[in-house]
């Protein structure tokens, strides 16, 4: 649940971008960093957790307005993504407005993009959230390796297997090359800030 600070009237708003090891979620959030700097409010915090690493900062987005006269200032997170971190993911999901799962594209991570869709679904659950009512994006990232003779997944396959029963926004992207990076935030800020509006109606 977003943080609401009366004294400097602003609302916090926390996305995370979940989803399993070496998928781009930290090239997402670097890719951000660098192409937002002037509404970057914070130094992007690394934490280290036993060999992988937690990534945070505060972005500002000045086109979203404000919410009830209240400012807006999202933060932004990732999580590790290999399987044994399950314990710092689960708790860096506490208190959590909106999600972007971003998926591996190649296809010989098909499997590990559905475990970890799965998890994020049980991790929710411990909180009380639904994967179904959480505003939620799903990214999927790395179809520039295409071009490198790399065997990529097709979209309809990754709809399929990621998006067919939740049906929210999904963007191919390269977070490497920035392409769509910017439009899967947009999208969960957007989709966020809405379910934050109604809830504080």
């Amino acid at each position: 649940m977003s943080f609401i600070n009366l004294k400097e009237k602003v609302v916090q708003v926390k996305v995370v971008y979940y989803g399993p090891g070496r998928c781009g979620k930290t090239t997402n959030l670097e890719y951000v960093n660098r192409k937002f700097r002037n509404q970057i409010q914070s130094e992007m915090v690394s934490l280290k957790t036993h060999g992988d690493r937690t990534l945070f900062f505060d972005f500002l987005p000045f086109d979203m307005g404000q919410i009830k006269g209240y400012d807006i200032k999202i933060q932004l997170y990732t999580v590790p993504g290999q399987v044994k971190y399950n314990a710092t993911r689960k708790l860096v999901l506490k208190g959590v407005d909106g999600v972007v799962f971003v998926a591996d594209a190649m296809e010989k991570q098909r499997e590990k993009n559905i475990r970890s869709l799965n998890q994020l679904h049980e991790n929710l659950q411990a909180y009380k959230e639904s994967i179904f009512k959480l505003p939620l994006v799903i990214q999927y990232n790395k179809v520039d390796l295409k071009d490198h003779g790399v065997p990529i997944l097709p979209t309809s396959v990754l709809r399929k297997d990621l998006n067919s029963r939740l049906q929210v926004p999904d963007f191919e992207a390269s977070a490497i090359t920035g392409y769509n990076v910017a439009a899967t935030l947009k999208k969960i800020i957007s989709s966020t800030v809405v379910s934050i509006q109604k809830k504080l109606l």
